[in-house]
């Protein structure tokens, strides 16, 4: 099926009313999964002690996020806190450290009123990276150190198509694992490729086989859109590979290239540089995104954000792409944030290998886990400025009457400049009604323009100063 392609923002701009008219803006600024970013995180003064910070905080309903560092290869676009190959018995020491964190953590949540986990997930990197005894281990943490039921609890795991086997898989069956999330990003060879991809579409297959023997309830899959040389006609060959193991869920991205990955130094100093900032490249991405989606929801899945959609008759587990951005997160293990009401904190980030490397070895040789080391403080207004994106990202966008319920204000009053400028561009459902803020599907096209936008000169100025490594 080809989609009919729609005109530019900037060309819909245009031909808006003169008191309308607002710049052109770029439908790609940045993904946004997580508010603020660990860009805006700086060292804490004091290094405030856990069990503080945890004092006051309910615990009753928390998420725990266990992250695995490790990946057998680093794609091309990745600039996600992960470092290639574990040499000697850095898995080991890894979860030793991994552990005495798990004992910190859990002693700081104190035993004054009882400690539940309602979701848990582990990432990466590549958790299947971890052998099947390594993956046992893992679990041991999450239940005998945190006291998550992970059998009794949503358990979502990300994997790839080398690390999927059917030993690692019958684990995480065994342990209650509800979800499994495989990065594909394309089933064409060609395109794998040219993301700096080595795979083959048979290894690929069969890694979805195995997954689909294991019997785990949801199964997602990885899809990227935008990788040089990619056609509307590729990008179908692709859609319709996954749909054909009717996955429960599709994850559909737009290509990014960052600086310090591979893509980024490759495309720095020549022709790929202007191709990769320019506006074929934005209008490209938008085509395929529309046709990908297009596709899907003539297929029986439901849209859920601009990236997520689940089959209509699949089984919700758990909560939603950006529900993890909910206070009461705890998150172990050196690429992990955790969140309370007032602090975002973690451990440093980078994307350069060669800090990776330090900062994992750092995190190896820790003994005391008992303070927060980075992080950056939420006050009421960023609270109110994350719980409006975090929602308008989402299909279903927002309820005026629980924001009102949980902060006591009107959306429309806090950020009256945001939403008038997101509906003079056309992003606002107009026919939601007065009780729902709604992204119209141009708006949901425009995500990655759209969250940017709703960050506070604040977290803008503490990104821009960030220095990348």
């Amino acid at each position: 099926m080809t989609s009919t392609t729609l005109p530019s923002t900037a060309a819909a701009t245009a031909a808006a009313p003169a008191a309308t008219a607002l710049p052109a803006v770029r439908p790609y600024e940045s993904y946004v999964y997580a508010y603020p970013h660990k860009t805006a995180y700086r060292p804490l003064t004091g290094r405030p002690a856990l069990r503080e910070l945890w004092a006051a905080e309910p615990k009753d309903a928390l998420s725990l996020y266990l992250h695995i560092p490790f990946c057998e290869v680093r794609c091309g676009f990745c600039n996600l806190f992960t470092r290639i190959g574990a040499p000697g018995e850095l898995t080991t020491r890894y979860l030793d450290a991994l552990d005495r964190q798990a004992v910190a953590v859990r002693d700081a949540l104190g035993d004054r009123e009882p400690v539940r986990f309602a979701a848990a997930a582990f990432g990466g990197g590549t958790p299947t990276f971890l052998t099947a005894a390594e993956l046992e281990r893992l679990c041991d943490i999450a239940e005998k150190r945190m006291g998550a039921r992970l059998r009794a609890v949503p358990l979502s795991v990300e994997t790839s198509p080398s690390t999927a086997t059917a030993d690692r898989l019958a684990v995480l069956a065994d342990r209650g694992t509800t979800r499994i999330s495989i990065g594909v990003q394309s089933f064409v060879d060609d395109e794998a490729r040219a993301a700096v991809r080595p795979q083959r579409r048979a290894e690929v297959e069969a890694a979805l086989g195995r997954i689909r023997d294991a019997r785990i309830p949801v199964l997602n899959i990885d899809l990227i859109y935008g990788i040089d040389g990619q056609t509307e006609e590729s990008w179908r060959t692709s859609l319709d590979a996954a749909l054909a193991w009717r996955p429960e869920e599709l994850y559909l991205y737009p290509l990014y290239v960052r600086p310090l990955t591979g893509l980024g130094r490759l495309g720095a100093a020549g022709p790929a540089a202007e191709e990769f900032a320019s506006a074929a490249w934005d209008e490209q991405r938008l085509r395929l995104y529309r046709a990908g989606r297009d596709h899907l929801l003539a297929r029986g899945y439901e849209q859920v954000s601009m990236r997520m959609f689940r089959r209509a008759d699949a089984p919700q587990e758990g909560p939603d792409d950006y529900a993890c951005q909910t206070d009461g997160m705890i998150g172990l293990g050196c690429g992990a944030r955790s969140y309370t009401a007032s602090l975002h904190y973690s451990f440093d980030y980078a994307v350069e290998m060669r800090e990776i490397r330090g900062i994992i070895d750092g995190f190896t040789a820790t003994e005391d886990f008992s303070r927060a080391e980075v992080g950056r403080y939420v006050d009421a207004g960023e609270a109110r400025r994350r719980h409006l994106l975090q929602s308008l990202l989402q299909a279903a966008g927002l309820r005026a009457d629980e924001y009102r319920q949980r902060f006591g204000t009107d959306p429309r009053e806090d950020f009256p400049a945001e939403l008038d400028r997101f509906a003079a561009r056309g992003w606002l459902d107009g026919s939601a009604g007065e009780g729902l803020l709604r992204l119209s599907a141009e708006g949901l096209a425009h995500s990655d323009a759209l969250g940017p936008e709703l960050f506070s000169p604040a977290v803008r100025a503490a990104m821009a100063s960030y220095e990348r490594k």
